[in-house]
């Protein structure tokens, strides 16, 4: 047990071990609170006094939410050492973070844009003061969970830390090989002579480093053998690496070095992420200080990441899913160019649907204003042409095999990456499932909102048939009534005309019933593999299954720690390990032979089925308006007959006042002619009340069918 005068601690809770000190978790007397403190050994105690204070001067002045906060300066009681108490991160360090299995293959997207956040943001802090870290790496980001459950990482270790102008430079070498600029890596690790000089800079070459092992869980240069065995072409990899690379990696002595200008397939970042981290890590990567960007403009470029807010988009046709990133100011138009440069689907032929309805927005309409969407409750992106699915990208994991000789240390090691694995399966079934399910739930929609576009046309074809049969009437009527007195030219037109009418409105009917049937197809077979995907418990398999390999890779972690073991701990170890293979393997059965088959054979199926809702939408699109110029050419006939019949009984009348015999007594063809245009006229009269009164319905059901919103799936 070690105190000082307000706190004290075992020597046992060990945070972190340096050159110059040591950190543990500790107690304050009064309340019992947790705290870190840092204590220092000899070695410090040889370093110059102004060199000795200079983290604690640091410190005072650094006062932020994502640097971590110095409280106070102690002593030991016994030994005078000093002790730097400062808050205690049980979050541990990004580096913790990283060492967990399931971050094997980089953080989660949000988890990364905290990091990224938490890092710029302390960064700032520390150009605002002039101060430069040199050994920034994520043994030195510590983690906090705040009370919404929410991550916070805060800069630490400020023993390197100088402060230094953006003009000023400096020759003195700290940091953490992995992570040092090449030009002090060769001087401090090579122990190359040199008389070069560092700014500040130095320190964005490191937060490349550890920003893209956050998004990937590995460094991004490795020699064969790795950075601490293999020097020389660790040196040779940061200094002749291509322009724009972000990695370089040596799979076998002497071999090739296989450069890469993008994150990793494995990477758990959205593409649209990555398109706007890449070019930040290519610029501060660079060996060359005089190319490598300045803090304001990575500032610029992080920060622009950092505001702009995220869509959810689900290619329907692709099988694709999409997060844009775009400013809430940017107009609908830049989002459909984003939407353009992720699925090659151009603005013109992008079809967006959100709950059920297609979405009617206006290019000049800002973003904020489209709904908002989650990666459960993205906007389903159809095109108007036909596309070929894409699906979810991946990469299977390799999992190992146990050898059958004991190594505890071995043994540990290959238990992390199969639980890794595991993992990246779980990751990899979840993606699958989730694509289904948004290949589902839009398939759904298109064929609810195809339904209904045939249900309105043939509500227009009924209107219109009511519309052509007044017209028929009228014309026979007229025609019957007059029957000599009229000019066989005079309808004539109009005869050729409603017949054309009667048989285009059959065809639109006859066309519209077969998509119909054709939807209720696609609707049964959707309906089969809607029910064989709900049935599923893929993801519930695999999660069991995980959580047997971490007890085994957990219990294997322990038995390193013991480095040796009785005979019967060694027969049970041994027995884990094949337990740990035969759950990797129920794992890899279940991805490939179930999941995976399935998900294959539901892209084939919508390949089908968004082949018949292309061409059903693109027959049904000109019905709209060839019913609505077939209404205004009925309307202009109805109109040519109706002057027709207003004439009927001038027509008469002249004809009557040159007859000259009548009898009041008896009735004439003429006077006939008359009542039946009178009859003819209130039977006008009735028609177009009752298109009116069907219009009328027609609109309380559509507004009916509006409140009804289809169903989630």
């Amino acid at each position: 047990m070690q105190s000082t005068s307000n706190y004290l601690w075992l020597l046992s809770d060990i945070l972190g071990q340096g050159a110059t000190a040591s950190v543990y978790k500790a107690r304050r007397k009064q309340t019992g609170d947790h705290y870190a403190v840092k204590v220092f050994n000899h070695v410090s105690y040889l370093r110059p006094y102004e060199v000795q204070m200079r983290e604690f001067e640091m410190l005072r002045k650094l006062n932020h939410k994502n640097i971590v906060k110095l409280l106070a300066v102690e002593e030991v009681g016994s030994t005078k050492q000093k002790v730097l108490v400062m808050e205690y991160c049980a979050g541990g360090s990004l580096l913790n973070v990283l060492e967990e299995s399931e971050n094997a293959f980089g953080l989660s997207e949000s988890e990364f844009l905290i990091v990224l956040q938490s890092v710029v943001a302390g960064m700032n802090q520390l150009r605002e003061n002039g101060v430069v870290h040199r050994d920034i790496k994520p043994g030195n980001i510590m983690r906090v969970v705040g009370e919404d459950g929410q991550s916070v990482y805060k800069l630490t270790d400020f023993g390197a830390a100088r402060e230094l102008e953006d003009g000023e430079q400096f020759m003195s070498l700290y940091g953490t090989e992995e992570y040092l600029h090449p030009d002090m890596y060769e001087r401090a690790v090579l122990r190359k002579p040199q008389n070069k000089k560092y700014g500040v800079t130095v320190d964005l070459w490191s937060i490349g480093v550890t920003f893209y092992q956050a998004a990937t869980g590995s460094l991004p240069f490795i020699p064969f053998g790795g950075p601490r065995k293999n020097k020389e072409m660790m040196y040779k990899i940061t200094t002749e690496k291509p322009e724009g690379t972000i990695a370089g990696v040596q799979h076998r002595e002497c071999g090739p070095v296989e450069w890469s200008k993008e994150l990793p397939i494995t990477c758990r970042l959205s593409e649209g992420l990555k398109v706007l981290l890449v070019p930040i890590l290519a610029n501060i990567l660079e060996a060359d200080q005089a190319k490598c960007w300045g803090f304001d403009q990575f500032f610029a470029e992080t920060n622009d990441i950092l505001h702009r807010i995220v869509i959810h988009v689900f290619s329907l046709q692709q099988a694709t899913i999409h997060k844009i990133y775009a400013h809430s100011y940017n107009t609908v138009n830049v989002l459909m160019d984003a939407i353009f440069r992720q699925t090659d689907i151009p603005a013109p032929d992008q079809e967006l649907i959100y709950e059920g309805y297609f979405l009617e927005l206006e290019l000049v309409q800002q973003v904020h204003m489209v709904p908002k969407t989650t990666e459960e409750r993205p906007i389903i992106l159809v095109s108007k042409e036909q596309k070929a699915p894409i699906g979810i990208i991946y990469k299977e994991p390799e999992v190992p095999i146990f050898p059958p000789k004991f190594d505890l240390i071995s043994d540990a090691n290959l238990a992390k990456t199969v639980t890794s694995a595991v993992h990246q399966l779980l990751r990899i079934t979840k993606s699958l499932m989730k694509c289904q399910d948004f290949i589902l739930r839009g398939i759904y929609w298109m064929i609810a909102t195809l339904k209904e576009e045939c249900r309105k046309t043939l509500q227009q074809v009924t209107v219109l048939n009511l519309k052509l049969d007044f017209c028929k009437s009228t014309l026979m009527r007229i025609q019957s009534g007059l029957q000599h007195r009229m000019n066989p030219t005079e309808v004539g037109d109009v005869q050729i005309k409603l017949q054309s009418t009667v048989d285009f409105l059959a065809s639109i009917s006859q066309n519209v019933q077969n998509s119909q049937k054709q939807l209720d197809l696609t609707a049964a077979e959707w309906s089969n593999s809607n029910d064989v995907h709900h049935k599923d418990n893929i993801i519930s398999k695999v999660e069991v299954l995980l959580e047997k390999v971490s007890a085994i890779h957990h219990q294997l972690k322990k038995d390193r720690m013991k480095m040796k073991l009785q005979y019967n701990d060694e027969q049970i170890h041994k027995f884990e390990k094949i337990k740990m293979g035969i759950h990797a393997k129920k794992v890899l059965a279940l991805v490939r032979e179930d999941c995976v088959q399935k998900y294959q054979k539901l892209l084939t199926c919508v390949k089908d089925w968004m082949r018949t809702a292309c061409d059903i939408r693109k027959q049904l699109r000109p019905f709209g308006e060839q019913c609505e110029n077939l209404s205004h050419d009925l309307e202009n006939c109805e109109a040519y007959l109706n002057k027709i019949l207003d004439q009927i009984p001038l027509r008469l009348q002249g004809e009557q006042q040159t007859m000259t015999t009548s009898t009041a007594s008896t009735v004439y063809p003429d006077q006939k002619c008359m009542e039946m245009a009178i009859r003819m006229k209130q039977l006008k009269k009735e028609m177009e009340d009752i298109t009116q009164e069907l219009q009328h319905n027609n609109m309380i059901i559509q507004r009916l069918s509006e409140v009804q919103k289809p169903q989630d799936v």
